[in-house]
């Protein structure tokens, strides 16, 4: 049965009596329309709730900023990275690696992987949700761990000297539209060589090389081109001795000076839906960067034990990559992300509660960006909050580092990154499962 209800006069009426007869009607309508929703609702108890000590807090140094980029994922990546760097090496606390060389070859990849994409899917309309899914964003700023480990594999890292930020690289709007723009005219070409030309694997490759030649030559003007060779220079921390590594290649500088086994390091989720069973890993259809490179796969576990997890990583002393739903009840000045930041309900006098289930069907919710923890509150062996290093500057937060409540975490923490050597035998069979395939636009396939 269709139910329809038309807005009429009465209907209104009832509204505006229900309105007026309200004592806290008119001094809330003053406070809103003059402050704004999140000043007349903040809570200024979140601010003595979430004081910044911990229990574990680990040194990591100044925190970077990626500016007006959606760069976040690689940042808390490389962050982590460099955290380590600068204990092992003795680096200095400002000490970076490149964000621009990976933020430069992530959208070259990207291209490619578009192109691919786009060649699998041409005979379908263009208003087949697959298509419409591609074309809506061709390629942009943001991405995931995985993602970043298949650059890192084939392009290794340099530091913040050897290839520094730039404009575009810190404003990325201009060149992401211009890119989008080029991508959405290849794909009609390419979409026509297939069904118009039934071009040949050969005739659809060569007719790639030349869009993917245009495509670099537009960011090494953006970005500009990244060196094959450089010379990486530092003075340490304590006893302030200079050090020189002469022609050295981005992949000899990861291996030598981060060291990592990237297999080593696994994308953990806590998604609750229905569609997705615990203990099970799952990828996303048509998410990546690097054709033939690292698949994107999540081992899906209930929150007591993702949390577990993530101790366990911060209590050896290493930091720990995560992603989550940063603008719900957060405080950015502040830096505080915390469920009593704001009383949004009490304000309103109305009822915004949804399980993390549901806010994730319902599209109300989902990851949209990834940062750092670097430490946490244990009280009795349980964890009341988290210290997070964020990516946003030093101006935000204490000196750019942030508190997340527990009960935050809880409700909006979706991915964390950890080393397989901290997951039990139970759970290392169930992440060396092939993982199931999710749709494109599912909401664990979303770009930090």
């Amino acid at each position: 049965m269709i139910v329809s209800f038309e807005i009429d006069n009465s209907a209104i009426n009832y509204f505006h009596e229900d309105y007026d007869q309200r004592k806290e009607s008119a001094v809330l309508e003053n406070a809103v329309t003059k402050n704004g929703v999140n000043a007349a609702s903040f809570n200024w108890h979140s601010i003595a709730d979430n004081a910044p000590h911990f229990s574990i807090d680990l040194k990591t140094g100044d925190v970077a900023d990626q500016k007006q980029s959606g760069r976040c994922w690689m940042f808390a990546a490389l962050n982590t990275m460099r955290h380590d760097m600068q204990h092992r090496f003795n680096l200095p606390d400002n000490f970076e690696l490149s964000q621009s060389y990976q933020f430069f070859w992530d959208k070259f990849e990207k291209a490619n992987y578009f192109y691919e994409n786009v060649i699998k899917t041409a005979k379908l309309p263009t208003d087949d949700r697959k298509v419409a899914w591609l074309m809506a964003a061709p390629q942009s700023d943001g991405g995931q761990w995985d993602m970043l480990c298949a650059l890192i594999e084939k392009y290794g890292v340099m530091p913040k000297s050897a290839m520094p930020e730039s404009f575009n690289s810190n404003r990325s709007n201009g060149i992401n539209s211009l890119l989008n723009n080029k991508l959405r005219h290849d794909a009609v070409v390419l979409r026509k060589m297939v069904n118009d030309e039934h071009a040949s694997e050969n005739d659809l490759n060569i007719k790639r090389k030349e869009m993917l030649n245009d495509v670099y030559r537009m960011l090494a003007y953006a970005f500009g081109e990244p060196a094959s060779h450089f010379d990486f220079e530092y003075r340490t921390k304590k006893d302030n001795e200079f050090h020189r590594d002469e022609n050295i290649t981005p992949q000899e500088f990861f291996k030598k000076y981060v060291g990592w086994n990237l297999d080593d390091y696994i994308s953990v989720i806590q998604a609750p839906t229905a569609d997705k069973e615990y203990y099970k890993t799952y990828t996303i259809d048509m998410l990546g960067n690097v054709v033939g490179g690292r698949q994107i796969k999540h081992l899906n576990l209930p929150m007591d034990e993702f949390k577990k997890l993530a101790i366990d990583q911060l209590k050896a002393g290493e930091s720990v990559w995560f992603g989550s739903d940063v603008v719900k009840y957060s405080e950015t000045k502040l830096g505080i992300m915390a469920l009593n930041t704001y009383d949004y309900a009490k304000l309103f006098d109305t009822d915004l509660e949804m399980t993390k289930a549901q806010a994730l069907d319902y599209g109300q919710s989902m990851m949209d960006h990834a940062m750092v923890l670097t430490g946490v509150d244990l009280v009795n062996d349980q964890p009341t909050k988290w210290k997070v290093e964020n990516s946003w500057g030093p101006k935000v937060g204490t000196k750019g580092y942030f508190v997340m409540s527990d009960a935050w975490m809880d409700k909006y923490c979706y991915q964390i990154v950890v080393n397989k050597k901290y997951l039990s035998d139970k759970l290392k069979q169930a992440q060396a499962q092939k993982p199931i395939v999710l749709k494109p636009w599912d909401p664990m396939g979303t770009l930090a």
